[in-house]
């Protein structure tokens, strides 16, 4: 184990979990990820690998079948992917989210039916909010259920679908008006339905289609699509809890742990660009000695370490705060904007440690360099992380009287 980003207080279970998931990364992801990344392949065998540790079932409650784990135990595991390639964490990141809203919200049918096969990755989840001309304003999507007897017909276009393709189970937000007059406030008369599909790509079902993988700057590997709903039917059974109007707040909650899972794979990516230039920096010589003996390079390192320190503490405190049962949107979007932000700077300086050939694709932090890109904007943009810690902030530290 490194150094950097040590947490302590971990029980001898959880340490068992994330030595074998590192070893895992090490011999399984590392040495594949770049080439596969480059051909946007789908990592088939790391999934299956994956499955076999029992990662799809991590935080699925024993009672269905998976490890019953912390949210803690499942960024520290997400943070360890990461490292490895940061694609491979999206793939179990949508499909944790889906399970842990069905284990919050979801009727006992759902939980029985979905949860013990979504613990053996048998059943993958994605999860679907944003839409092609809203992005971060999720209370304008335009996506609706209508009640037609003892279904609901959907009708829109979702966008920016994770695993849109390889999933077989996918949450989808929508407005419905049922038992909501006009002039609800928009968040109040929202619905997550549950949507089964086949995987693969066109009409995966009457009425539902997934066009095609969205080509990415980085992000590679893991399917990103639109899903496009045309007279879809859902039987009124698959409504998210069995009550109509509750979709927005089941949507957050799952996103306040997807904001701890986003800053788990900054701290990921960002160990790994710190391991890739302080590796570098030893090996390569300028002026008759290594680089790492000139102080402008041991600066870079001092500061790329203590920006991956402080964006591990911050994301392991969300993470704990949640399991505690405590609210924890501050903290989580505290740790996502920081430790995103972190990522993004702590891969530049490597790429500069790496000079001339940070810029080629033989080398791996021109990977890392594609991939931060994306914590920047994924699960809510740095700019609306900043609005949702001021309101909270403005709530804590109102003025009496």
């Amino acid at each position: 184990m490194s150094r950097l980003a040590q947490t302590a207080g971990l029980t001898d279970v959880q340490q068992e979990i994330l030595s074998t998931v590192r070893d895992f990364v090490d011999k399984e992801i590392i040495p594949v990820a770049t080439r596969l990344e480059h051909r946007d392949e789908y990592p088939t065998e790391i999934v299956e690998g994956l499955k076999e540790l029992g990662l799809f079932g991590l935080m699925i409650p024993e009672e269905y079948g998976g490890l019953g784990e912390s949210l803690l135990t499942y960024a520290l595991c997400v943070e360890e992917i990461a490292r490895g390639w940061m694609s491979v964490s999206g793939i179990i990141n949508t499909h944790f989210i889906v399970a842990y809203m069905l284990k919050q919200h979801g009727t006992q049918e759902q939980k029985d039916t979905f949860l013990p096969r979504m613990a053996l990755g048998e059943v993958r989840g994605a999860f679907s909010m944003s839409e092609p001309a809203l992005g971060s304003d999720v209370s304008a999507i335009t996506s609706k259920g209508v009640k037609d007897g003892d279904a609901y017909v959907l009708n829109g276009q979702k966008m920016w679908l994770t695993n849109g393709g390889t999933s077989t189970l996918v949450a989808v937000l929508c407005k419905s008006d049922e038992g909501h007059p006009e002039g609800t406030a928009p968040h109040k008369s929202m619905t997550t339905f549950l949507v089964e599909k086949e995987a693969g790509f066109g009409e995966v079902r009457p009425g539902l289609t997934i066009p095609g993988k969205i080509d990415k700057m980085g992000y590679k590997g893991v399917d990103t699509t639109e899903l496009i709903m045309d007279g879809l039917r859902i039987p009124a059974n698959r409504v998210l809890g069995g009550t109509t109007g509750r979709g927005f707040y089941q949507m957050m909650d799952g996103v306040e742990v997807g904001r701890v899972n986003v800053a788990a794979r900054g701290c990921g990516v960002a160990q790994r660009a710190f391991e890739l230039g302080v590796s570098y920096a030893q090996q390569r010589h300028t002026f008759g000695k290594p680089i790492a003996q000139h102080q402008a390079i041991q600066f870079k390192l001092a500061e790329m370490a203590t920006k991956v320190e402080a964006a591990h503490a911050m994301m392991v405190n969300a993470a704990r705060k949640k399991d505690s049962g405590e609210r924890n949107d501050l903290e989580a979007g505290m740790a996502k904007y920081l430790a995103s932000e972190y990522c993004k700077e702590v891969v530049e300086d490597a790429f500069r440690i790496h000079g001339g050939y940070g810029f080629s694709k033989e080398y791996e932090i021109e990977r890392l360099y594609r991939e931060a890109p994306m914590l920047l904007i994924g699960e809510g943009t740095a700019e609306i992380q900043k609005m949702i810690i001021g309101r909270r902030l403005l709530e804590e530290y109102r003025l009496q009287g």
